[in-house]
Protein backbone atom coordinates (compact mmCIF):
# COMPACT_ATOMS: atom_id res chain seq x y z
CA UNK A 1 0.00 0.00 0.00
CA UNK A 2 1.45 3.26 -1.30
CA UNK A 3 1.07 6.63 1.28
CA UNK A 4 -1.51 8.27 -0.74
CA UNK A 5 -3.81 5.45 -0.53
CA UNK A 6 -2.69 4.87 3.43
CA UNK A 7 -3.33 8.54 4.19
CA UNK A 8 -6.74 7.89 2.18
CA UNK A 9 -7.78 5.30 4.30
CA UNK A 10 -6.71 7.02 7.28
CA UNK A 11 -8.96 9.49 6.51
CA UNK A 12 -12.33 7.35 6.09
CA UNK A 13 -11.60 5.45 9.36
CA UNK A 14 -11.38 9.14 11.05
CA UNK A 15 -14.30 9.92 9.47
CA UNK A 16 -16.30 6.75 10.89
CA UNK A 17 -15.06 7.36 14.21
CA UNK A 18 -16.07 10.76 14.39
CA UNK A 19 -19.68 10.23 12.86
CA UNK A 20 -19.52 7.57 15.63
CA UNK A 21 -18.94 9.71 18.57
CA UNK A 22 -21.49 12.49 17.01
CA UNK A 23 -24.23 9.89 16.90
CA UNK A 24 -23.20 9.28 20.56
CA UNK A 25 -23.50 12.96 21.74
CA UNK A 26 -27.41 12.73 20.69
CA UNK A 27 -28.07 9.94 22.24
CA UNK A 28 -27.04 11.45 25.22
CA UNK A 29 -28.40 14.71 24.65
CA UNK A 30 -31.57 12.82 23.50
CA UNK A 31 -32.19 11.57 27.10
CA UNK A 32 -33.20 15.10 28.41
CA UNK A 33 -36.22 15.98 27.82
CA UNK A 34 -36.19 19.71 27.52
CA UNK A 35 -33.15 18.93 24.68
CA UNK A 36 -35.37 15.83 22.76
CA UNK A 37 -38.04 18.28 22.15
CA UNK A 38 -35.65 20.86 19.81
CA UNK A 39 -34.05 17.63 18.33
CA UNK A 40 -37.52 16.64 17.26
CA UNK A 41 -38.03 20.25 16.26
CA UNK A 42 -34.91 19.88 14.08
CA UNK A 43 -36.20 16.60 12.67
CA UNK A 44 -39.71 18.07 11.25
CA UNK A 45 -37.35 21.05 9.88
CA UNK A 46 -34.88 18.76 8.02
CA UNK A 47 -37.76 16.36 6.53
CA UNK A 48 -39.60 19.79 5.40
CA UNK A 49 -36.26 20.77 3.79
CA UNK A 50 -36.39 17.55 2.30
CA UNK A 51 -39.88 17.59 0.45
CA UNK A 52 -38.94 21.50 -0.53
CA UNK A 53 -35.49 19.78 -2.19
CA UNK A 54 -37.47 16.87 -4.05
CA UNK A 55 -39.86 19.42 -5.83
CA UNK A 56 -37.22 21.30 -6.58
CA UNK A 57 -35.36 18.68 -8.10
CA UNK A 58 -38.46 17.80 -10.55
CA UNK A 59 -39.18 21.28 -11.23
CA UNK A 60 -35.39 21.92 -12.18
CA UNK A 61 -35.98 17.79 -14.43
CA UNK A 62 -39.18 19.36 -15.86
CA UNK A 63 -37.80 23.07 -16.97
CA UNK A 64 -34.57 20.81 -18.57
CA UNK A 65 -37.26 18.83 -20.74
CA UNK A 66 -38.81 21.81 -21.40
CA UNK A 67 -36.23 23.92 -22.94
CA UNK A 68 -34.88 21.25 -24.71
CA UNK A 69 -38.02 21.03 -26.60
CA UNK A 70 -38.06 24.64 -27.54
CA UNK A 71 -34.83 24.51 -28.44
CA UNK A 72 -35.85 21.35 -31.10
CA UNK A 73 -38.64 24.06 -31.95
CA UNK A 74 -36.25 26.82 -32.68
CA UNK A 75 -34.28 24.27 -35.13
CA UNK A 76 -37.18 23.82 -36.62
CA UNK A 77 -38.60 27.26 -37.42
CA UNK A 78 -35.11 28.24 -38.11
CA UNK A 79 -34.49 25.44 -40.77
CA UNK A 80 -38.20 26.69 -42.34
CA UNK A 81 -37.56 30.19 -41.83
CA UNK A 82 -34.36 29.35 -44.04
CA UNK A 83 -36.72 27.14 -46.47
CA UNK A 84 -38.78 30.22 -46.69
CA UNK A 85 -35.86 32.26 -47.62
CA UNK A 86 -35.12 30.14 -50.46
CA UNK A 87 -38.60 30.21 -51.67
CA UNK A 88 -38.40 34.25 -51.90
CA UNK A 89 -35.25 34.32 -53.48
CA UNK A 90 -35.66 31.56 -56.04
CA UNK A 91 -39.30 32.53 -57.40
CA UNK A 92 -39.39 31.15 -61.20
CA UNK A 93 -39.93 34.42 -63.17
CA UNK A 94 -42.72 33.17 -64.99
CA UNK A 95 -44.84 33.15 -61.55
CA UNK A 96 -47.22 36.24 -61.50
CA UNK A 97 -46.60 39.26 -59.76
CA UNK A 98 -48.30 41.61 -57.94
CA UNK A 99 -49.80 44.44 -59.86
CA UNK A 100 -49.53 43.18 -63.26
CA UNK A 101 -52.17 43.24 -65.61
CA UNK A 102 -53.45 39.63 -65.95
CA UNK A 103 -55.83 37.99 -67.62
CA UNK A 104 -57.08 34.32 -66.41
CA UNK A 105 -57.55 31.55 -69.22
CA UNK A 106 -57.72 27.94 -68.64
CA UNK A 107 -56.69 28.11 -65.01
CA UNK A 108 -53.45 29.74 -66.32
CA UNK A 109 -52.73 33.64 -65.26
CA UNK A 110 -51.35 35.40 -68.33
CA UNK A 111 -49.67 39.47 -68.44
CA UNK A 112 -50.85 40.66 -71.92
CA UNK A 113 -48.41 43.17 -73.02
CA UNK A 114 -48.74 46.59 -74.04
CA UNK A 115 -48.84 45.97 -77.96
CA UNK A 116 -51.43 43.14 -77.58
CA UNK A 117 -53.46 45.95 -74.83
CA UNK A 118 -53.10 48.57 -77.94
CA UNK A 119 -54.44 46.24 -80.36
CA UNK A 120 -57.32 44.93 -78.65
CA UNK A 121 -60.60 46.98 -78.90
CA UNK A 122 -60.34 50.82 -78.30
CA UNK A 123 -64.10 50.10 -78.57
CA UNK A 124 -64.72 47.68 -75.91
CA UNK A 125 -65.13 50.59 -73.26
CA UNK A 126 -68.17 52.27 -75.08
CA UNK A 127 -70.04 48.94 -75.66
CA UNK A 128 -71.46 46.45 -72.89
CA UNK A 129 -69.21 43.32 -72.14
CA UNK A 130 -69.99 40.44 -73.57
CA UNK A 131 -68.88 36.66 -72.65
CA UNK A 132 -66.09 35.17 -74.31
CA UNK A 133 -67.30 33.13 -77.09
CA UNK A 134 -64.79 30.29 -76.00
CA UNK A 135 -61.88 29.95 -73.53
CA UNK A 136 -58.47 30.39 -74.55
CA UNK A 137 -56.16 27.56 -74.77
CA UNK A 138 -52.83 28.34 -73.32
CA UNK A 139 -49.56 25.83 -72.86
CA UNK A 140 -48.86 24.48 -69.42
CA UNK A 141 -45.53 25.31 -67.81
CA UNK A 142 -42.90 22.78 -67.74
CA UNK A 143 -42.36 21.18 -64.80
CA UNK A 144 -38.80 20.14 -63.14
CA UNK A 145 -38.97 16.77 -64.03
CA UNK A 146 -39.85 17.89 -67.73
CA UNK A 147 -37.26 19.75 -68.14
CA UNK A 148 -34.83 17.30 -66.49
CA UNK A 149 -36.26 14.31 -69.32
CA UNK A 150 -34.88 16.52 -72.05
CA UNK A 151 -31.23 15.89 -73.79
CA UNK A 152 -28.69 18.16 -72.80
CA UNK A 153 -27.73 18.35 -76.74
CA UNK A 154 -31.03 19.83 -77.12
CA UNK A 155 -31.06 22.04 -73.99
CA UNK A 156 -27.62 23.50 -74.52
CA UNK A 157 -26.95 26.72 -71.90
CA UNK A 158 -31.17 27.02 -71.73
CA UNK A 159 -31.67 27.22 -68.03
CA UNK A 160 -35.27 25.95 -66.87
CA UNK A 161 -36.50 29.57 -66.05
CA UNK A 162 -35.55 30.63 -69.41
CA UNK A 163 -37.75 27.93 -71.09
CA UNK A 164 -41.04 29.06 -69.10
CA UNK A 165 -40.36 32.71 -69.68
CA UNK A 166 -40.71 31.35 -73.62
CA UNK A 167 -43.70 29.44 -72.44
CA UNK A 168 -44.60 32.69 -70.76
CA UNK A 169 -44.25 34.96 -74.07
CA UNK A 170 -45.83 32.62 -76.16
CA UNK A 171 -49.22 32.46 -73.97
CA UNK A 172 -49.06 36.21 -74.13
CA UNK A 173 -49.16 36.30 -78.13
CA UNK A 174 -51.65 33.61 -78.13
CA UNK A 175 -54.00 35.34 -75.63
CA UNK A 176 -53.39 38.78 -77.44
CA UNK A 177 -54.41 37.01 -81.02
CA UNK A 178 -57.83 35.17 -80.21
CA UNK A 179 -58.73 37.88 -77.90
CA UNK A 180 -59.00 39.65 -81.14
CA UNK A 181 -59.53 36.83 -83.77
CA UNK A 182 -63.17 35.95 -81.29
CA UNK A 183 -64.16 39.47 -81.40
CA UNK A 184 -67.20 40.36 -84.30
CA UNK A 185 -65.29 42.03 -86.84
CA UNK A 186 -67.59 45.09 -86.62
CA UNK A 187 -66.66 46.22 -83.50
CA UNK A 188 -62.53 46.14 -84.17
CA UNK A 189 -60.70 49.22 -84.18
CA UNK A 190 -58.86 49.50 -88.04
CA UNK A 191 -55.79 48.63 -86.87
CA UNK A 192 -57.48 45.32 -84.93
CA UNK A 193 -59.15 44.90 -88.24
CA UNK A 194 -56.26 44.15 -90.18
CA UNK A 195 -54.57 41.73 -87.17
CA UNK A 196 -58.03 39.56 -87.43
CA UNK A 197 -57.74 39.28 -91.38
CA UNK A 198 -53.90 38.01 -91.42
CA UNK A 199 -55.22 35.59 -88.46
CA UNK A 200 -57.84 34.68 -90.79
CA UNK A 201 -55.74 33.87 -93.79
CA UNK A 202 -53.73 31.98 -91.37
CA UNK A 203 -56.18 29.28 -90.64
CA UNK A 204 -56.18 26.09 -93.18
CA UNK A 205 -58.32 22.90 -92.57
CA UNK A 206 -55.91 21.48 -89.85
CA UNK A 207 -55.94 24.46 -87.65
CA UNK A 208 -59.94 24.80 -87.43
CA UNK A 209 -60.64 24.86 -83.81
CA UNK A 210 -57.09 24.51 -83.29
CA UNK A 211 -54.78 27.73 -80.96
CA UNK A 212 -51.68 28.49 -83.06
CA UNK A 213 -49.20 31.21 -83.51
CA UNK A 214 -46.74 32.41 -86.34
CA UNK A 215 -43.60 33.99 -86.56
CA UNK A 216 -44.93 37.24 -87.08
CA UNK A 217 -46.99 37.17 -84.26
CA UNK A 218 -44.78 36.28 -81.90
CA UNK A 219 -42.77 39.45 -82.98
CA UNK A 220 -46.15 41.70 -82.59
CA UNK A 221 -47.51 40.71 -79.33
CA UNK A 222 -45.22 39.09 -77.28
CA UNK A 223 -41.86 41.42 -78.79
CA UNK A 224 -40.21 37.99 -78.98
CA UNK A 225 -36.92 37.70 -81.02
CA UNK A 226 -37.31 34.07 -83.18
CA UNK A 227 -33.83 33.59 -83.62
CA UNK A 228 -32.09 30.50 -83.64
CA UNK A 229 -31.97 29.97 -80.05
CA UNK A 230 -35.42 30.99 -79.51
CA UNK A 231 -36.00 28.07 -82.22
CA UNK A 232 -33.93 25.82 -80.25
CA UNK A 233 -36.57 26.31 -77.45
CA UNK A 234 -39.50 25.44 -79.37
CA UNK A 235 -37.99 22.47 -80.30
CA UNK A 236 -37.58 21.62 -76.45
CA UNK A 237 -41.31 22.60 -76.11
CA UNK A 238 -42.38 19.59 -78.66
CA UNK A 239 -40.06 17.44 -77.30
CA UNK A 240 -42.30 17.90 -74.02
CA UNK A 241 -45.55 17.64 -75.90
CA UNK A 242 -46.60 21.43 -75.59
CA UNK A 243 -46.80 22.28 -79.50
CA UNK A 244 -46.24 20.50 -83.06
CA UNK A 245 -45.46 22.80 -86.28
CA UNK A 246 -47.76 22.83 -89.24
CA UNK A 247 -46.29 24.30 -92.56
CA UNK A 248 -47.75 25.54 -95.40
CA UNK A 249 -48.26 28.54 -97.59
CA UNK A 250 -45.19 30.02 -96.85
CA UNK A 251 -45.46 29.82 -93.05
CA UNK A 252 -44.61 27.81 -90.07
CA UNK A 253 -47.59 27.71 -87.35
CA UNK A 254 -46.95 26.46 -83.94
CA UNK A 255 -49.96 24.76 -82.67
CA UNK A 256 -50.53 24.08 -78.71
CA UNK A 257 -51.50 20.19 -77.95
Amino acid sequence: MNRGELEDLTKHINDKISLVKRLLELRAVAKDPDKRAYLHKIEHDINAINGLLDRFERYVSQQRDLLKHLQDLDTFFQEDEQNAQHLLENIPPHMPRKGAQLIVQGGQTTALSKQAEVNIVPQEQDQPRKPPRSQIKEMEFITVQEFDSIPQYMKGRVTYDQLNSAVKSINMAITGKYKIFQQPVKSLSNAARKFHQRFKEQETKDTKGQFFVVEEDLRELAQLKVDKRFVGMLNMLRHCQRLKELRGGGLTRYMLL
